[in-house]
């Protein structure tokens, strides 16, 4: 499951103006901006500890992770993290959206796929695997949502798929995708053919057509200069 173990998130409320020079003194201060929003209440601007915002994206459960927030003189909210814009040269997180959430109410979500063993066809026949869906999208209470989904792909042989219907299924989780839609596969190696010379030799221009040019050319000129004379 995705609740986190992690301990509460301190956010302290914001006010004056929202501007670039605000949020620019927010993390001089060594902290960054955020909102939190959600659960039918008011938008509140707060800063963070971007510090604790890196570790809980890089938890196993990213940013599906469910952690308490602290809202100084609110008190504390269950809360994830679901939008983030790092800084594009340093990587430095640079504002973050937090939504409150409802324990006892069903949410979407989108969950990686992850892919377990080595197909038969891979490793018997000669084949590929390839990965065509990387997360599916579900809902499920809060508590119920999965860091990932892993499906076993050993008995996978030449040709063969997994689709969202072979993946994990329980009462707690609801596939909001296509349940006949390829996961994975497992296909045949492709080879780049080389053009012969031949072949690359018709497929080149060839001095027939610049001497059929040439010609026309001289043709068109021939009578003109006829005409002059």
């Amino acid at each position: 499951m995705a609740v986190s173990t992690i301990p509460a998130v301190t956010a302290t409320p914001r006010s004056g103006k929202f501007n670039k020079n605000a949020a620019r003194r927010v993390r001089v201060a060594g902290q960054i901006p955020a909102v939190v929003y959600g659960a039918g209440q008011d938008s509140v601007a707060v800063a963070v500890d971007p510090k604790i915002i890196t570790k809980i994206l890089h938890s196993e459960s990213g940013h599906n992770t469910i952690f308490d927030l602290d809202i100084t003189g609110s008190g504390a909210v269950k809360a994830m993290i679901v939008d983030w814009q790092y800084e594009p040269i340093k990587g430095a997180l640079l504002h973050i959206d937090l939504k409150r959430i409802a324990m006892d109410k069903t949410m979407r979500v989108s969950v990686p796929v992850q892919l377990v063993g080595i197909p038969t066809g891979v490793k018997n026949q000669g084949g590929i695997l390839e990965q065509v869906i990387r997360e599916v999208e579900i809902e499920c209470l809060p508590a119920d949502i999965p860091s990932h989904l892993d499906v076993d792909v050993t008995g996978l042989e030449m040709n063969q798929s997994i689709h969202i219907s072979d993946l994990p299924h329980s009462g707690s989780i609801k596939y909001l995708d296509d349940e006949g839609l390829t996961v994975a596969h497992v296909t045949v190696i492709r080879e780049v053919v080389e053009p012969t010379e031949a072949v690359a030799a018709e497929g080149a221009p060839t001095e027939p057509e610049v001497a059929k040019k040439g010609k026309t050319e001289a043709g068109e000129a021939a009578p003109a200069e006829g005409a002059k004379k």
